[in-house]
């Protein structure tokens, strides 16, 4: 197989960075709270004695009015059958909406599904003086969801979710590709769609332009145009006092798609991926991926996913709510996606204005992912490199000492640069005593590695230009060269001559020379294990 970047630049046809779904919540601030309901209905509303009777016939009032809606406008209005996906369900209306070359609300569905809401409980001066006075507190309810289904001119489809029970809270769904296909549509530039992409585009840069284009604002002014013209609960007069929703994000994915010329290339590069990372949910991966500080007290777990449906795998990497992950899309693109969860995982607040924040996160995750892959399978070196490594050199009349072939301790030193924790992507830099903490365990041996050794270690492997210091200060980072040195040599040393050794057939064809060759690294390898 070809080098990863050869790959990139030789066999691919597109190449674009995009925000793809977007969950939003709905919310009322001033209803988050009991109090707050208590104060819309009596301040508000004008009503003396806040009742959750109230709230319940505001409900019904909401229910009535979808249903009067659906009705005018000939829109089918129905519960959502039981083991049918609701987007399967979907998907016939949308396709008669674009035949007829229709825009607006395409279906509306219903489900009791939980939700956040508040029970009316008699405080106890109300049962002492035989008034009917209540309390509202928070508690989980079963209640009557709405799905909305809209076919929007900007956005394509979506979806608007309303609760018909206090405090209304609501979702919105949309899709940074579907409003790319809208205006790549309206300027009338061609391109081909790749289910939820893009595989081919006549102007690409165009394309790319679009999509970095894409913000809240986008999504705010689509909520404003879907509450004109569906029924909501609150009237007029709340709105003008302020009793409006507010959007947040609740999950937000961001894509990096390669666009592969042939299918076979794309296909053997990914699995090539699959077998080099299987360890990407390790936790000093995951910090440096994520680029946050992974402790003893950090939640979530910590894992590698090979998800293989049919005969498309797929490659996840979890941080606490949160997941990376890599797929081989419909037989012809690489597509390398964030998902937040939780916007918090990554310590930004979730309003709707910081999605620009979240944008440039995700993709500055999913290009870190594609660069470390591209340092893991490009570690070929030559001859001339790996002896320089391996025999004693001169550098500015300085005598540097070798990291013998086969050495335990040359060979933990080699793992330990190879790690994520001290790679070049690692951004603070690693200190003497990272090294000192990684060495030991990769020997084997937890006491055989001093601070002197360290030293010595870190001095030559600086003068032979594997790693560098960071100016003022006493950190070091990895170089380009030394991290591919490196994996050469860790891969050298502990796949391929074990696998020589071991593989008679290989041998064979490699004839006495490979024989007498495969009993030397046995005999070697033997010792350096006894």
């Amino acid at each position: 197989m070809e080098a990863l970047p050869e790959l990139l630049r030789d066999h691919v046809t597109l190449v674009v960075e995009s925000v793809d779904r977007v969950y939003l919540n709905a919310f009322v601030p001033q209803l988050q709270h009991s109090g707050g309901i208590y104060r819309w209905l009596r301040d508000v509303r004008g009503q003396p004695i806040p009742s959750p009777a109230l709230l319940g016939k505001i409900g019904d009032g909401f229910v009535k009015a979808m249903e009067c809606f659906a009705k005018e406008r000939g829109v089918p209005l129905e519960p959502f059958p039981r083991g049918v996906r609701k987007e399967e369900h979907v998907r016939p209306h949308f396709a008669r909406a674009e035949a007829e070359d229709r825009f607006g609300v395409v279906f509306v569905g219903t489900a009791q599904e939980k939700a956040r809401s508040y029970r009316g409980v008699r405080t106890a001066e109300g049962k002492a003086s035989g008034q009917p006075w209540f309390e509202f507190k928070p508690s989980e309810v079963f209640v009557k969801w709405f799905y909305v289904y809209i076919r929007d001119q900007e956005f394509g489809p979506c979806f608007v979710k309303l609760c018909t029970y206090a405090p209304f809270t609501g979702r919105l769904c949309v899709n940074g590709h579907e409003w790319a296909k809208r205006q790549l549509a309206k300027a009338g530039i061609a391109f081909e769609a790749l289910d939820n992409g893009f595989a081919s585009c006549a102007d690409p840069k165009r394309l790319q332009a679009v999509c970095d284009r894409f913000g809240p604002h986008h999504i705010a002014a689509l909520w404003r145009r879907c509450l004109a013209v569906i029924p909501q609960p609150f009237s007029a007069e709340d709105q003008r006092a302020g009793y409006r929703h507010v959007l947040s994000v609740l999950q937000a994915e961001f894509s990096l798609t390669h666009v592969f010329d042939q299918p076979r290339r794309g296909r053997s590069f990914f699995e090539h991926v699959i077998r080099e990372n299987l360890d990407l949910g390790r936790p000093d991966r995951v910090a440096l991926l994520w680029q946050k500080r992974v402790t003893r007290r950090t939640g979530g777990t910590w894992s590698t996913r090979v998800i293989t449906e049919g005969v498309q795998p797929s490659l996840h990497a979890e941080f606490k709510h949160s997941h990376v992950k890599q797929y081989f899309k419909e037989g012809r693109a690489l597509r390398t996606e964030t998902t937040i969860n939780d916007t918090y995982d990554i310590g930004v607040q979730r309003a709707l204005k910081n999605l620009p924040a979240l944008i440039t996160y995700g993709r500055a995750l999913n290009r870190r992912l594609l660069a470390a892959e591209e340092d893991a399978a490009t570690c070929m070196a030559d001859m001339e490199r790996i002896d320089g490594v391996l025999l004693p050199t001169e550098v500015d009349g300085q005598r540097v000492p070798a990291l013998r072939f086969g050495d335990p301790r040359a060979c933990a030193l080699e793992a330990a640069l190879c790690l994520f924790r001290l790679g070049p992507l690692a951004a603070p830099g690693f200190r003497s005593a990272d090294l000192r903490e990684l060495v030991p365990v990769l020997r084997g041996d937890p006491t055989s590695y001093s601070p002197a050794q360290a030293t010595y270690d870190l001095r030559r492997l600086r003068l032979k230009g594997l790693i560098e210091r960071i100016p003022k200060t006493h950190r070091y980072r990895v170089t380009g060269k030394g991290v591919r040195l490196m994996m050469a040599l860790v891969k050298l040393q502990g796949q391929v001559l074990p696998a020589l050794c071991s593989d008679r057939a290989m041998q064979e064809r490699l004839g006495p020379l490979g024989r007498r060759l495969a009993d030397q690294l046995g005999r070697c390898l033997a010792a350096l294990s006894a």
